[in-house]
Order: C-alpha cells, then sequence, then structure tokens
C-alpha cells in the first residue's frame, strides 16, 4: 500500500516544475504523525478540512448579500468551491502542486464570519487587537476543530491560508495563486449576484473592463486565469492590461454594489446583532457550549466568545439571538 503514495511523491519529483512545492519537502506538521500509506500529506490535509464541521457550516454562510431569497445566490461554500476550481486550474498549468493548491483554497476562509465582511468588521470593533478572517481560519485548523486539538496540518497549507488576503505572502506560489484565485473568483460571482439581484446590468460594467477582460463571466474568468498563466515567473501576477483592467471592475463594483445601500441595507442591523452576542458571551462565559467554555478557561472569555460567534452561520446566530434576546410568545 506505501507503494501508492510513494508513486504520486515520484510523479511530482518527475513532472512538476522547479518552483513547485514538492510534498516529500513539507516542513512537517506541528505534531507529528505516521505518514499514510496512500494519500501524500497534502491529500491528507485537503481531506481533513473537507470533513470537518466548519467547512460544512459555510453552507450557511453569507457571501455578499445577506439572507437573499433566492438560492442561487453564493454563499461562502460555493465561493470556497470556485476558488478552488481556479487555484487548482493555475496550479496545474503552471506546473504547480495541485494538492497543496487545493488544500490552502479549501481552508482559506474557514474562520470567516456570518453575515459576510459585515461579521468580521463587528468583531474587530469590539474584539481586543482586532478580529481579521484570515487569522481566525488559522485558528480554525490549529485549535478549534477535532474537539480543541487541530487538524494538525503541515506548515505549507497554515502559511498559505493565513496569508491569503492581506500581510505578509505565502511562502510557497501555491499559496499565492490561491490568493489570487480568491481575487477572482469573488469579483466575477460578485457581478453575476449583482446582476441577478437586478443591482447593475452587464452593460453597466466599464468599457475598457470588458474591452480587455470579455462580455461575459465565463470569457472574464478565462481571460484572467489564461494572464496568470502566461505572465506568472517566480511571481504569481496579471499581465499589465489584464491588471489595468481588473483594477477598474473592482472599483467599479466597490463603487456600485459593496457599498451599494440596496446591498448593504441591512448589515447595520447584522453588526449590532454579532455585537451584543459577543458582550453577552463575554459576560457570560457559562452560556457557551462546553467546548468553548473550555476555550474560555485556556485562553479568556473574550476569545471564547469570539471563537463561538465566528463560528455561527447566518441562520444560527439568528437563532441564538432570538433566543436570548427576543421575547417567546406565553402560552396556557
Amino acid at each position: 500500500m506505501a507503494q501508492i503514495r510513494e508513486r504520486t511523491l515520484l510523479n511530482e519529483r518527475n513532472t512538476l516544475s522547479e518552483y513547485a512545492m514538492l510534498c516529500e519537502n513539507t516542513k512537517g506538521r506541528q505534531t507529528f504523525e505516521p505518514e499514510c500509506p496512500i494519500r501524500t500529506a497534502y491529500q491528507r490535509d485537503r481531506d481533513r478540512i473537507i470533513h470537518c464541521a466548519a467547512f460544512r457550516r459555510l453552507m450557511h454562510k453569507t457571501q455578499v448579500f445577506l439572507a437573499p431569497d433566492s438560492e442561487h445566490y453564493r454563499t461562502r461554500l460555493t465561493h470556497t468551491l470556485e476558488v478552488s476550481q481556479i487555484a487548482r486550474t493555475i496550479a496545474v498549468g503552471l506546473g504547480l502542486n495541485e494538492d497543496l493548491t487545493e488544500a490552502i483554497a479549501l481552508g482559506h476562509d474557514l474562520g470567516h464570519t456570518p453575515f459576510g465582511h459585515a461579521g468580521e468588521r463587528a468583531l474587530n470593533e469590539v474584539v481586543p487587537g482586532g478580529f481579521k478572517h484570515y487569522e481566525q481560519s488559522l485558528r480554525v485548523v490549529d485549535y478549534i476543530e477535532n474537539k480543541g486539538k487541530g487538524l494538525n496540518l503541515t506548515y505549507e497549507v497554515r502559511n498559505g491560508i493565513v496569508c491569503h488576503t492581506r500581510g505578509e505572502e505565502a511562502q510557497t506560489l501555491e499559496g499565492r495563486i490561491v490568493k489570487l484565485a480568491d481575487k477572482i473568483a469573488y469579483i466575477n460571482h460578485d457581478i453575476d449576484d449583482a446582476v441577478r439581484a437586478g443591482v447593475i446590468t452587464e452593460g453597466n460594467i466599464p468599457v475598457e473592463a470588458r474591452k480587455y477582460l470579455g462580455e461575459r463571466k465565463s470569457q472574464r474568468i478565462d481571460t484572467m486565469v489564461t494572464s496568470v498563466i502566461e505572465n506568472t515567473y517566480g511571481e504569481v501576477a496579471f499581465d499589465s492590461n489584464v491588471q489595468s483592467a481588473f483594477d477598474i471592475l473592482h472599483e467599479f463594483m466597490f463603487d456600485r454594489v459593496y457599498t451599494n445601500p440596496v446591498c448593504k441595507s441591512e448589515e447595520g442591523k447584522a453588526m449590532a446583532m454579532i455585537q451584543r452576542l459577543y458582550h453577552f458571551f463575554e459576560e457570560n462565559p457559562n452560556e457557551l457550549p462546553n467546548e468553548y467554555i473550555e476555550i474560555a478557561w485556556r485562553d479568556g472569555a473574550q476569545r471564547a466568545a469570539c471563537d463561538y460567534i465566528a463560528g455561527m452561520s447566518d441562520s444560527y446566530a439568528l437563532k441564538v439571538y432570538n433566543d436570548y434576546f427576543i421575547p417567546s410568545g406565553w402560552s396556557k
């Protein structure tokens, strides 16, 4: 059976680019584990992420539009899957490690709050030291999952997760691919959702962006992915025309969608709810579920309240809020 894993490692050695991160060169896990006879370390990391509770909860977390009436809008889970697909395509095109890329992509948003970036801003305002979803994603895989034991992922996957948004660049090209794939995914699916919601039309997209990127979502994604593959030489990048078009598109989305009162009208309510829940559990840690009470003992009530709320789905946050703060009906 061990020959199966060795065959995969040999294929990596013989077929991947000189810039790829070979699994045999991993810096390893925080706690030593015997190797699986079938899967490489990065394949095991991918599987652990897919099977963890935080990954399942992504299906009920907002991407952009809060509590949409239609099931066709993106959630944090469908966003994650789109990022994974785009990142894997780029990795294959560049001869990089597809398994490492996929594991990072699937884990990059595990720490995202309910109600999208509104929830993140809400916690950032009240949690001592602030709150960043990419730091929380690392905390999820290191300390929260598996009944507080964490998933014990490899160094390269953990580094790619925490570096996928801001701050330091990931140490592997696979991690840097995920960072750009995240941008490619969200800018295009957010356009798709905004058109579906009637906030914008395809015709509203600036001419300069359509000129270089294409008229449809599939064309834009294909243009961006092709540009990355053709222009990455040790660093992950678009060509200058695609980068300029992407910047124009991002500015357009910021002005017309991300700050649009129609899209964001409920965010103030969501933020107030998240902050009220945080203060309640900060002051009443014994009301937390048992696993978070243990975190409160170890790391303090503020940390435990943050971890609990950040892990909630949109619907569960509403339920908990209603249970504690909304009077229930009286019956005989």
